[in-house]
C-alpha cells in the first residue's frame, strides 16, 4: 500500500533495536482517510474468505481491525491488557512479551465475544516476533473458532515473525501492507 509506504519513510523514526516509531500515523495519532483505506485494502485481501468476527489487541490493532470491521461488515473484538470489573464470567487469557514495553503483556477476552465454529480473521498493528500474534490465534484455537488470516499493517520480515506463524498456522494466509526489510545503520528499508 504506496500511501502507507510514503507516510512511513516521511514519518516513521527507527529508534534502534528494532523499534520502529509510527506514533503519527498509528500508535498515537490516526489519519482517518488512511486508516479508512488501509481497511479497504485489508478486505480486499482477504476477499472470497468467510468472515464472522475480527480479533486484535489493544489499543494500536483496534483501528485498523475496526476499519477493516466496517468494509467487511462484521463485529471487532479487542483484547484487553487489564480485566475490568465489568469483565464477568469466562475469559480467555495469554501472556505475550512486548518489544515496546519490555516484558509480558496479558491478553483478555471475554468468552462471550468469541464463539466456537465461527471464522475469526486477526487485524493487528505490528508482525515482528509474532508473539502477541501467536497468544490471538491461541484464544481462537482455546474459543474452538477457526482462524481463517492475519493481516497487519507492518511486517518486519527480519524478526521471524512470518515463519513462526507459517510454523503454528500452515496455510493460513498472512498479509502485511507495509513491508520492513531492515532497520539498520538507522535506516528503514521497505519491500
Amino acid at each position: 500500500m504506496q500511501a502507507l509506504k510514503d507516510r512511513i519513510q516521511a514519518e516513521g523514526q527507527n529508534l534502534g533495536g528494532g523499534i520502529l516509531k509510527i506514533d503519527s500515523l498509528l500508535n498515537h495519532q490516526i489519519y482517518p482517510e488512511l486508516m479508512m483505506d488501509m481497511g479497504r485494502e485489508m478486505a480486499q485481501l482477504f476477499a472470497g474468505i468467510q468472515v464472522d468476527r475480527i480479533l486484535t489487541a489493544e489499543i494500536s490493532g483496534i483501528a485498523p481491525a475496526l476499519t477493516t470491521g466496517l468494509v467487511l461488515n462484521v463485529p471487532v473484538v479487542y483484547a484487553r491488557k487489564i480485566k475490568p470489573i465489568t469483565m464477568a464470567g469466562p475469559v480467555f487469557l495469554e501472556t505475550a512479551p512486548s518489544h515496546t514495553k519490555g516484558g509480558e503483556v496479558n491478553l483478555l477476552v471475554s468468552a462471550e465475544f468469541l464463539h466456537p465454529n465461527e471464522n475469526v480473521l486477526i487485524i493487528d498493528d505490528f508482525l515482528a516476533s509474532g508473539q502477541t500474534l501467536l497468544a490471538l490465534t491461541r484464544m481462537v484455537k482455546s474459543a474452538r473458532s477457526h482462524l481463517v488470516g492475519v493481516g497487519v499493517v507492518v511486517e518486519k520480515t527480519f524478526e521471524g515473525g512470518r515463519a513462526a506463524m507459517e510454523q503454528a498456522w500452515p496455510g493460513v494466509p498472512v498479509h502485511a501492507l507495509a513491508t520492513i526489510t531492515s532497520m539498520e545503520n538507522g535506516q528503514i528499508t521497505l519491500a
